[in-house]
């Protein structure tokens, strides 16, 4: 089941997700009281208080002791959102900063450098994700600035998000920890595709100048279409360890949430191992950079209506127990079958099914990953 890949061994992960980019669904805690629904708002709303706000959050969401829990069931990799601001101020203007030319709170990048020295005393490696992009790329929160899809839009807007890619190839080459970069995560499907590939190609160019393909991946996300649109792309010789990125979820559409549980399993162990195959013969190297057991379109969309009919409503909780051991074992099934995968997300404050350590900790999960 297990394919070898040149650079390195199977990859099974978290993210750390809404730690170093903000989610409301995810960390409702930290936006209490607020009118916010993303980082940019949240910075804006807050203004100078916004910096102690989130140092606490940084300080206390994560810590080593979530690391070294990690390691030891197992999971030997992390993929880590960041944003634009990562450095600090420099990045270009968008109107949703109103007044404040840099409105993002400094200091991620020291909490960053902390995450390798824990990763690297545990033996953990990084996967360094580049969530929210100047302007944002796909209007969701994720990207910075919910409802706003205008990073494909400006020139300064792509050149600073290549400029933050190759800071953070320049700043972490040398740290034994650091697994891959990913270029940009779930640009939007509206976007077309020979401007992706323009950014793709120039971000692995840049990344380039200082991590050798023996020890850095380059990550590319399809942007919501299909993995053919990148047939040949960024190929061997020429390109070396080039990694495409899927996430896979079954609680976004109607087809899915209207589906009952055991179309869910059918979906995740027929025909993901299926889709698996093709892009594993015809591309080659993938990851799935995001699952998870959500099945409840109402646990992650504040911003989405009703009504939600989704496949575990009418069950008791003997029969969750065993709905949710299931689709996660149909997932794993066929997602093993790829160079790796990274469970959205590591901690949540609200929904269980998309907080791994809860499913661990439940048994839907498998306590031990190796």
């Amino acid at each position: 089941m297990q394919r070898e890949h040149q650079y390195g061994k199977k990859i099974r992960g978290v993210n750390l997700g809404g730690w170093l980019v903000l989610e409301k669904w995810m960390t409702p805690s930290v936006f209490e009281g607020l009118q916010a629904k993303d980082e940019t708002a949240y910075c804006v709303e807050l203004g100078a208080n916004a910096a102690p706000a989130l140092k606490q959050h940084w300080d206390s969401f994560i810590t080593r002791d979530d690391f070294v829990w990690l390691a030891e069931v197992g999971i030997n990799a992390l993929r880590i959102p960041v944003g634009h601001w990562i450095f600090g101020a420099g990045y270009p203007y968008h109107r949703s900063y109103g007044e404040i030319e840099f409105p993002f709170v400094e200091g991620g990048i020291a909490v960053l450098d902390r995450a390798f020295d824990w990763a690297e005393q545990l033996g953990l490696l990084i996967v360094l994700d580049l969530h929210a992009a100047p302007g944002c790329q796909n209007g969701f929160d994720n990207g910075g600035i919910q409802d706003v899809c205008e990073w494909h839009t400006q020139p300064e807007y792509i050149d600073y998000a290549l400029l933050v890619l190759e800071r953070l190839a320049e700043r972490y080459h040398a740290r034994s920890a650091l697994h891959a970069i990913e270029v940009l995560n779930e640009p939007h499907w509206d976007i077309d595709t020979a401007l992706l590939k323009k950014y793709i190609t120039e971000a692995y160019q840049r990344i380039r100048k200082y991590c050798q393909p023996e020890n850095v991946a380059v990550v590319y996300h399809d942007g919501f279409r299909s993995f053919r649109e990148y047939t040949g792309f960024l190929a061997e010789p020429e390109f070396s360890n080039v990694v495409l990125d899927i996430h896979r979820y079954q609680c976004f559409v109607s087809e899915d949430i209207d589906t009952d549980i055991y179309g869910h399993i059918q979906k995740a162990a027929i025909g993901w191992k299926n889709e698996a195959d093709e892009i594993i013969n015809e591309l080659g190297w993938a990851y799935v950079g995001e699952w998870s057991l959500g099945l409840d379109l109402r646990m992650v969309s504040l911003w989405a209506e009703g009504p939600f009919n989704h496949a575990l409503q009418e069950m008791d909780s003997f029969q969750l127990d065993i709905a949710y051991r299931a689709y996660a074992a149909a997932q794993l099934l066929s997602f093993e079958k790829y160079l790796g995968w990274f469970f959205w997300s590591y901690k949540t404050e609200t929904a269980t099914a998309w907080n791994f350590r809860d499913c661990v900790e439940k048994g839907w999960l498998p306590r031990r990953f190796a």
